[in-house]
């Protein structure tokens, strides 16, 4: 998907009803771990680009890494949850496959196929 349809895609959802307070939500974990990441690679850069002591330490890398499997996790539930809403709002796979960047709709179908099981596998403790 162009990062032009992709900056008119977050302008569309921004103008819907404000986020929830609620910070539990999937969504806003996944918001504030890519948040923190940013928080890590903004501080590496900066004294990288200074000649200065690093600030940041293998640690804090580490830490971040491990933030990963999570929003990969929270993510796959995230469309997950998207693309079921789409179907319950009549588009067909050919649509949903547009909007993911995707060439067919039976591409779209394989991708939500292996997000569930990827899920499912995940609950049962198999990954």
């Amino acid at each position: 998907m162009p990062r032009d349809s992709r900056q008119q895609a977050r302008d569309r959802l921004s103008a819907l009803a404000p986020a929830p307070g609620d910070d539990t939500t999937a969504a806003r974990r996944v918001e504030q771990d890519v948040s923190l990441v940013g928080r890590l690679l903004a501080a590496a850069g900066e004294h990288s680009n200074h000649g200065q002591q690093p600030g940041v330490i293998p640690d804090d890398v580490g830490a971040a890494l491990r933030l990963f499997e999570d929003m990969r996790e929270e993510l796959d539930r995230l469309e997950t949850q998207v693309v079921i809403e789409a179907r319950r709002r009549g588009m067909d796979w050919r649509q949903i496959a547009v909007h993911q960047g995707l060439n067919s709709s039976q591409a779209a179908s394989q991708r939500y196929q292996r997000l569930m099981t990827r899920l499912e596998e995940i609950r049962q403790g198999v990954r």
